[in-house]
């Protein structure tokens, strides 16, 4: 990086800009709320949110691409006794705003928000002669939003004029009003666009496939000479250290936690390759920063180069907890499985962590709920059926029967799922401005994701099962229930036994129960409408759900004990040694996972020493492409070192930017709670 890089990128960490910034008391500012539509409501918080920032336009010295905030807090549309009385009629997810998306950030750039209000003016008259109430009420919605959008942008236009920063300016006087015709220009766009779902409250939002959308600007740039290949690398670095300038605003489990991702490589709309110049660079950005965000998603096949996939496995080895790989050779198979059209299926992306979602025409709600594998194989152990179980088949049996049953409960937990509307999210969309509907009414695709958590520590509880009990016989599901329900206590012969029980990933003898657990919880889920119109998917991810299950059941039957934590994702349980990630990547592949195509890496841990040899990038490459060979649908990979952990803990203040991947996403170690970092820690006790 140049002099001017590498001073923002030291401003950016240490948060100089961060004591400008304001807490807004919006009850005074706002006033009594007029009432009027859900719409309306967000409008009216939209405006003010960006009427304050524009009133705070600030350009911060070595900027290019602008546009920081310099408001802490977001309008609660609703208060909490208000939002309360809500919840008492339908479901509303999380926070119950429209998130986990991302717009679509090609249409937007072709036609600029000028043209796009065109369009909403339009619709307006047609809704208006129709009387469609509602569809006015939106299309009023989305014009102020827009409107308030090219008003932020022309105070940083006038701010950029005061401070004699013409180029700036001059961008900001094309975009986001009118499209873009060059790199910059193009980045600074999405940069807007961006910054202002945030401010609406769309969160988790990421940019999807930039390297796809963004590479003709880049290319016509270098064709007609403005940039050269270097030009284009310092501007694609300002860009992504762009998404670290107010991340620590953005909202979370943890720090960190925001669904900042953009993916990179797959394939395009007729499947050929479309890895490209800007996928290159991209990686390359993002190793001369070493921040957490954006998050770095690699679309791959088993016939991706390996020179492509070396470069990548740079990333791994800085230890930035990415990229996540995704294989196209499963998942566009397993979304059409699940009814997305072709097309769309090859335009996947992720969402905030690993999820998989259609940007631009999804309204998916991917996270909505989990199941834990091993609270289903503990509630079956003290079922009066097991008892009667006269082997272990029957009892594997009960397990499905279980899984249908929490199936079901979910399903009628769902019966009525709603969501506040986002107008300017909606408009930078295809479909709800011609439909004049908001996106929170549905979209092309209205699903809903399932993680799994705990699968590996579930498969090993039932094959102690299975040893201890139906084959050794050297246990009955009493003495199990007893141990289970003591942490142990007493029984050291027992637990012994059971953690000496063959396990998932290191012993072979497990595979047959994780592939048929896998298609049951898959087929649990299979054929239900939801109440969307759209279907249920199974996936593999945890979210920080491998935290808060453990805490809902006793110690485990594979010799986990009371209130340790599963591992993260679709991955061996914490304290199986191991024998390496061959090991891992043949067990963890056989299932069928174009099932399971909610998405949930197979996470891997990798001792940082592994990088001290020369050839260690090479063999990441390599294994790689074989997790692909092998059907593998998601991976990724985190290095770590256990004893920098503990360390850190011990001196947080020397390793504020030791970066570690959680679940779904990387984060700065020292700002976790401590449960999330202890878990990481037994992650890396692992590779002992």
């Amino acid at each position: 990086m140049n002099g001017r890089l590498t001073a923002l990128l030291a401003k950016t960490r240490e948060l100089k800009h961060d004591p400008e910034r304001v807490q807004i008391d919006w009850a005074e500012t706002l006033g009594p709320d007029p009432g009027g539509s859900r719409c309306a409501r967000a409008a009216r918080c939209f405006r003010a949110m960006l009427a304050e920032e524009a009133r705070r336009a600030r350009i911060l010295p070595e900027e290019r691409i602008v546009l920081t905030r310099g408001v802490r807090n977001l309008p609660p549309r609703y208060t909490d006794s208000e939002m309360e009385e809500l919840r008492q009629g339908a479901y509303f997810h999380e926070l119950g705003l429209v998130f986990n998306l991302t717009v679509d950030y090609p249409r937007a750039l072709a036609l600029g928000l000028d043209a796009i209000r065109g369009e909403a003016v339009l619709r307006r008259s047609a809704a208006a002669a129709a009387g469609d109430t509602p569809g006015v009420e939106f299309l009023d919605a989305a014009l102020a939003g827009l409107d308030a959008v090219l008003a932020l942008t022309e105070a940083y236009r006038a701010e950029a004029l005061r401070l004699g920063l013409t180029e700036i300016a001059e961008r900001l006087e094309r975009v986001p009003r009118r499209p873009p015709r060059t790199f910059p220009e193009a980045l600074q766009m999405v940069r807007i666009l961006h910054f202002a779902l945030w401010c609406e409250g769309t969160y988790h939002n990421g940019v999807g496939r930039i390297d796809q959308y963004l590479m003709p600007y880049l290319q016509a740039d270098l064709d007609a000479g403005r940039l050269t290949e270097e030009d284009a690398l310092e501007w694609l670095t300002e860009f992504f250290l762009s998404f670290n300038r107010d991340s620590a605003l953005y909202v979370g489990v943890q720090q960190g936690d925001n669904g900042q991702s953009l993916m990179l490589g797959g394939c395009d709309a007729e499947g050929r390759d479309a890895s490209n110049l800007l996928t290159r660079l991209a990686l390359k950005a993002s190793g001369e920063l070493k921040l957490i965000d954006p998050k770095i998603n690699l679309r791959i096949t088993k016939e991706t180069p390996l020179d492509l996939l070396e470069e990548a496995a740079q990333l791994t080895r800085l230890g930035l907890g990415f990229p996540q790989y995704a294989n196209d050779d499963v998942v566009i198979p397993g979304l059409t499985d699940l009814g997305y059209d072709l097309k769309d299926a090859r335009n996947y992306t992720v969402a905030a962590c690993w999820e998989f979602i259609i940007p631009g025409v999804g309204m998916d709600i991917p996270n909505i709920d989990a199941v834990s594998f091993p609270a289903a194989v503990d509630a079956v152990l003290r079922s009066p059926e097991a008892k009667k179980a006269p082997d272990f088949g029957a009892f594997f049996g009960l397990v499905r029967e279980r899984l249908f049953a929490e199936a079901d409960r979910i399903e009628k937990r769902l019966e009525k799922v709603d969501m506040l509307p986002c107008p300017f999210t909606s408009a930078l969309c295809s479909g709800p401005i011609a439909a004049a509907r908001d996106l929170s009414s549905g979209g092309k695709y209205n699903n809903f994701g399932i993680h799994g958590t705990g699968f590996a520590p579930a498969v090993d509880a039932l094959e102690a099962i299975r040893n201890l009990v139906y084959i050794e016989k050297s246990a009955t599901l009493d003495d199990l229930i007893g141990a289970v329900d003591t942490d142990f206590a007493g029984r050291a012969d027992l637990l012994a036994k059971a953690r000496h029980s063959p396990k998932l990933g290191l012993d072979p003898e497990p595979d047959d129960i994780a592939t048929t657990l896998l298609a049951w919880f898959a087929d649990s889920w299979a054929g239900r409408v939801n109440c969307r119109g759209g279907i249920y998917r199974a996936g593999t991810g945890s979210a920080m759900y491998y935290v808060r299950h453990p805490l809902e059941i006793p110690a485990s039957c594979d010799g986990r004990l009371r209130g340790e934590p599963f591992p993260a994702n679709y991955a061996p349980s914490l304290g199986v040694a191991v024998k390496g990630p061959i090991s891992v990547i043949r067990a963890f592949t056989k299932p069928d996972l174009r099932r399971a195509v909610n998405g949930g890496p197979l996470t891997i841990e990798l001792h940082d020493s592994l990088f001290r040899s020369p050839e260690a990038v090479a063999k990441t490459a390599r294994m790689v492409r074989w997790f692909a060979e092998q059907g593998g649908h998601q991976l990724q990979l985190n290095t770590i070192n256990r004893d920098t952990l503990l360390d850190a803990q011990k001196r947080p203040e020397l390793y504020r930017h030791l970066i570690v991947r959680v679940w779904g996403w990387s984060g700065y170690f020292v700002e976790l709670d401590a449960p999330y970092q202890n878990q990481i820690i037994k992650r890396a006790e692992m590779l002992l």
